[in-house]
């Protein structure tokens, strides 16, 4: 099922779920598609509903907000779902990006599509793809590791398999945690689209000393070259 055409904006939405993406850190990366649906939902599933009720309010919509995250999302699926098999329009939203993308949304896609419910995208940003496409580093092939380990031996583990990867390799890490990545694997992208927009392109070894005593902030997102690029890396 479909929702309504692009440039329809007064036919309503049909009932489903509809995984909207959200700005990874400019407004202005919000669709006319993204603000028509948000609009016409019933209700909006979000992680933090302060966060998510700012977004809204800057786009001049009010609708109902309800709490969908990682602590809550097992039970909060299948309300959502049963919602939407019901008849209701819901959005779920994430904090920035794409729903389901090292996000909560995976069990709400499930939970709908055992109930027969129209799961619909509604396709935006993604910090991974938006650091992939300016990397420098191949895009043909790659491979999305979200989050590794936060340490310990499954960490050093899973850092010496995707070194030995054939395809360019992108991860998340959080801002404390990724001068200690920049010395083990590769390259750097953080704030993306903010303000504050930065690459770091180079050698593991290369990106540990220009990161060296400085405190790294914002979101950041990791590349790794291929295996056949003989140790090369950039993002």
């Amino acid at each position: 099922m479909n929702d309504p055409r692009p440039d329809d904006d007064r036919a309503p939405l049909p009932p489903g779920v509809y995984l909207v993406a959200t700005p990874i850190g400019n407004l202005e990366d919000v669709s006319s598609r993204q603000a028509r649906v948000l609009r016409g939902c019933d209700v909006v599933a979000c992680e933090d509903t302060r966060h998510t009720g700012l977004l809204l309010s800057r786009l001049g919509i009010k609708r109902p907000l309800v709490s969908y995250h990682e602590h809550n999302e097992a039970a909060r699926a299948e309300e959502l779902a049963r919602r939407a098999a019901g008849g209701e329009r819901v959005a779920v939203v994430t904090d920035a990006g794409t729903p389901g993308v090292s996000d909560p949304a995976y069990r709400v896609v499930r939970a709908a599509i055992g109930r027969g419910v129209a799961v619909v995208p509604v396709p935006g940003p993604s910090a991974a793809v938006a650091a992939l496409s300016a990397s420098g580093l191949p895009t043909d092939r790659f491979a999305f590791e979200g989050f590794l380990p936060p340490k310990g031996e499954k960490r050093r583990r899973r850092l010496e398999a995707l070194l030995g990867e054939e395809r360019t390799v992108v991860l998340y890490e959080s801002p404390h945690r990724a001068a200690r990545l920049a010395g083990e694997v590769a390259a750097l992208a953080r704030e993306l689209t903010k303000l504050h927009e930065e690459f770091l392109r180079g050698t593991a070894a290369e990106l540990a000393e220009r990161l060296k005593g400085k405190a790294v902030r914002g979101e950041c997102v990791f590349l790794i070259g291929p295996k056949r690029m003989e140790g090369t890396a950039g993002a």
